[in-house]
């Protein structure tokens, strides 16, 4: 098993931080406060994903995916970090933006535009507390599960959701699953199977 998110969070804003001392040791002390800030937001956010905390509502993410002006400003160097890096990894790895679990059920990463989503106007469920829902999806059905990556939603957002998409899924509507990368295949078969999906 890898690290979790919240020792690799607390790793980037330990880099952060010593990018603002080796910066302000050389006098570029205006220049390294927004290293300083962003190692400090990386902190609160690492301490925020602790299992033993896990407080995904930190963010400020919207039942509608959206973010507060106010969260976007204040979160701005993790979201925005975590954005270009989901966008990097996908360009790098060659990940497929989804897979078909089975007929009308599709999982897979954060779509960040409308040609990363399955066929058939899919009812989304959004299982991030750190990506937003894009505006291009505001016509989709939209279930929003805040969670920290490499996290699972609480039992009682599982199946709340679950009933969600079985609704969906008996209007013949598919459904898309997405985390934040391409990892939930596995988690999002158990919950299914658990429901009598199939």
């Amino acid at each position: 098993m890898g690290l979790g998110l919240s020792v690799l969070i607390a790793m980037k804003a330990t880099a952060w931080m010593l990018l603002y001392l080796f910066f302000s040791r050389f006098g570029f002390t205006v220049l390294a406060i927004p290293l300083l800030y962003a190692s400090l937001i990386s902190w609160l956010v690492s301490i925020a994903s602790h299992p033993s905390i896990d407080l995904p509502m930190l963010l400020g993410k919207n039942p509608d995916g959206t973010f507060p002006i106010l969260s976007t400003i204040m979160f701005s160097p993790y979201l925005y970090f975590n954005r270009a890096f989901s966008m990097a990894r996908r360009f790098l790895t060659g990940d497929e933006p989804y897979s078909q679990i089975c007929e009308g059920l599709y999982v897979g990463g954060w779509p960040a535009s409308p040609r990363l989503l399955p066929p058939g106007n899919p009812a989304i469920i959004d299982c991030t507390s750190e990506f937003p829902r894009i505006k291009e999806f505001k016509g989709h059905s939209y279930l929003c599960v805040p969670t920290w990556d490499t996290r699972a939603p609480q039992p009682r957002q599982i199946e709340s959701a679950v009933k969600w998409a079985c609704r969906k899924r008996a209007r013949n509507q598919p459904v898309y699953v997405h985390c934040a990368y391409v990892k939930v295949h596995t988690e999002v078969r158990t919950y299914f199977n658990y429901s009598s999906f199939f």
